[in-house]
């Protein structure tokens, strides 16, 4: 029943911005560390940015300083913001979260990822 569903993805130029989000739902007792990872045609996927529960982030050096990444945990939501966008960002982006379904007992989960896409 949990799942992860990502939106905002699209198409946008060089030097453009955008913002995903991605929603978890589902039986949820808690929700703790959640990422966004991206995978290029013909590469393998990669880490983007990741969030603890407590806010702590972390970042691809590729990425450090263009994107943000955030969460609201009301929502049960994780966002990421990418500004100055390149045409090496392009790939699909997947949201993953680590589910606490129970005290005690979690699992992974990704979400079906969404396509950015970034024209020069």
């Amino acid at each position: 029943q949990v799942q992860l569903v990502e939106s905002g993805g699209g198409l946008v130029q060089a030097g453009g911005s955008l913002r995903l989000s991605c929603a978890a739902s589902g039986s949820i007792f808690s929700i703790n560390a959640m990422g966004w990872y991206r995978q290029a045609p013909g590469k393998q996927r990669e880490k983007v940015a990741t969030i603890t529960s407590g806010g702590t982030t972390n970042y691809a050096d590729s990425v450090k300083g263009r994107f943000t990444i955030s969460r609201d945990n009301a929502k049960n939501t994780v966002y990421l913001q990418m500004n100055s966008l390149k045409s090496e960002d392009t790939a699909v982006y997947y949201c993953n979260a680590k589910i606490g379904l129970q005290a005690g007992l979690s699992t992974l989960i990704w979400g079906q990822g969404t396509q950015v896409t970034v024209s020069s």
